[in-house]
């Protein structure tokens, strides 16, 4: 029997550090919105179908100026956002019906097919997996005067990007108990998969191209890796 995927895109951000009066994930590259990218990606997946998480007031422009003019088809849902990236993330969850969720920022407009493709095949071997990278810079950990502590080692160290990929009923069990404990520290879905589900994470290696749009030297990085496909 075929596993249903569900696909969760947040664009739910203002976007604050990008100086702009534009959410990020609305901002022209080549032409284009952001988010644009990120749906035409997974709809171009092994995902059955995409739901999509806005800011307050946006459902409709969003499926009038992307969803509809770009005939994304596997946009099944475009649902309301919270204060939060993890409240965000709950209604989406909230929203879905499936066995595996990837949930992915719409300001990464550069992950590709077939990133999400393997992310999916590990997703369903492991029941919880993260697209990432290594590092390539050292990393100093320092204290809250900014004196270096200690250096880790570099071999250990990844960047964590997105999709972020989990059992529907893993994801959905450990945001429950996030939201109920009001927990402010969370900063990705790994964290609160690990935290309240208490379950072992893989890392599946997917492009240093995979950046995230967050300040506005990142759109011109973007238009360079797009220009290169």
């Amino acid at each position: 029997m075929a596993q249903n995927v569900t696909a969760i895109v947040l664009a739910a951000g203002k976007g604050s550090r990008m100086n702009s009066e534009i959410p990020k994930q609305y901002l022209s590259l080549l032409g284009k919105p952001v988010l644009f990218y990120s749906l035409q990606a997974f709809e171009e997946s092994n995902v059955n179908e995409i739901i999509l998480v806005t800011g307050s007031g946006e459902q409709e422009y969003c499926k009038r100026e992307i969803v509809d003019k770009y005939q994304l088809r596997k946009v099944r849902h475009i649902v309301e956002g919270g204060a939060e990236r993890y409240h965000s993330v709950y209604q989406g969850l909230l929203a879905a019906k499936a066995e595996y969720v990837l949930i992915h920022d719409g300001a990464r407009p550069l992950v590709s097919p077939a990133v999400i493709n393997k992310a999916i095949d590990t997703v369903k071997e492991t029941g919880a997996c993260v697209v990432g990278m290594p590092v390539k810079d050292t990393i100093q950990m320092v204290d809250a005067e900014g004196n270096i502590k200690s250096t880790p080692e570099r071999k250990y160290l990844w960047m964590a990007q997105t999709p972020q990929c989990f059992l529907y009923s893993l994801a959905l069990s450990s945001y429950n108990k996030a939201i109920d404990s009001k927990d402010d520290t969370i900063t990705d879905d790994a964290m609160v998969v690990q935290r309240y589900g208490n379950a072992q994470i893989t890392m599946v290696e997917g492009g240093y191209e995979n950046i995230k749009v967050t300040t506005p030297e990142d759109i011109a990085v973007a238009e360079c890796f797009l220009k290169m496909r």
